[in-house]
């Protein structure tokens, strides 16, 4: 089976994942950007945002613009969403901003985009481009090329970010005693390279992005009639991912947005020894959940 601990540097396919015979008795799924790497801010800022503005011609409301995608993107139950359905998301709340309405400018159409972001497939550049060309959806093409162009812009242009402080320490800790597979709605390509540059993929068993399907999908894959109840955790920052977990019924840790590296503290000090204990679900879990739900409003 091809694991994500060899030189080849490349990720995982679902094959790999139902293949994946444990080395543990635990299984420990982490996200990526904004759990494990400071790289969310940077990613929506620097190269997301400014290409959403660039391709649907949005200059007179760039300000508009940046307030929503950072809301969807980084301080909201939006949160980590994958990037069609948080575009999709940007385009229906801009009307309703201050300033919007007055500039004239129209929003494109999302008849196509809502279908596609509604359809089941896992959503990824790849079924994107085999959506358009099965329809031939205009309003498709526009989004295949701005995902394409932030992909190309974040390969070339974005200098790598390194892990939140405690969290590769956390990650090798864990690589002890659990098998870790990262669960992401980042592309696989950008995943693997990430956890390449800063020495950590050989942590992993495996690397999901976007392209295997959800999160919840990854860990069924992955960890399914594997691992015993109460011995499998997810570890994340969005509540997309207490919803894998949940729908997994496996546990969750999460890292608070904004408090990244005291959450990464924390749990290496007390709640790691906890999990392995098997003392964590319960009350802990509970309190830190309704802490992390209580952070992320609906609306702004």
């Amino acid at each position: 089976m091809r694991l994500c601990n060899n030189a080849s540097m490349q990720h995982s396919t679902k094959q790999d994942l139902i293949s994946l015979r444990p080395n543990f008795k635990f299984f420990v799924g982490v996200d990526s950007d904004g759990c494990v790497f400071d790289t969310m801010a940077v990613k929506q800022c620097q190269h997301f945002h400014p290409l959403i503005i660039k391709h649907w011609g949005l200059e007179k409301i760039a300000k508009q613009v940046r307030e929503v995608s950072e809301f969807i993107n980084l301080n909201s139950r939006f949160r980590g969403t994958n990037r069609f359905p948080s575009l999709l998301k940007t385009f229906e709340m801009l009307p309703s901003r201050p300033g919007v309405a007055e500039s004239g400018v129209r929003m494109p159409p999302l008849d196509d985009l809502r279908a596609y972001c509604t359809s089941g497939l896992p959503l990824g550049n790849a079924s994107l481009k085999a959506e358009v060309e099965r329809t031939g959806s205009k309003q498709l093409a526009d989004v295949l090329a701005w995902s394409l162009a932030v992909n190309e812009d974040i390969e070339h242009n974005m200098k790598a970010v390194p892990p939140f402080e405690y969290a590769a320490e956390s990650l090798e800790a864990i690589s002890r005693l659990a098998d870790i597979v990262v669960v992401s709605q980042t592309p696989s390509e950008a995943l693997v390279r990430e956890w390449h540059q800063h020495g950590i993929n050989n942590l992993t068993r495996a690397i999901a992005g976007q392209e295997l399907g959800t999160k919840a999908e990854h860990i069924r894959l992955a960890a399914d009639g594997k691992y015993e109840p109460g011995r499998m955790l997810l570890i994340g920052d969005a509540l997309g991912d207490l919803a894998a977990a949940r729908a997994t019924g496996i546990l969750f840790y999460p890292v608070m947005p904004g408090n990244e590296v005291e959450s990464w503290r924390l749990f290496k000090d007390e709640v790691m020894e906890k999990f392995f204990a098997g003392e964590y679900a319960g009350e802990l879990e509970n309190q830190l959940v309704d802490k992390f739900e209580k952070s992320l409003p609906s609306s702004m």
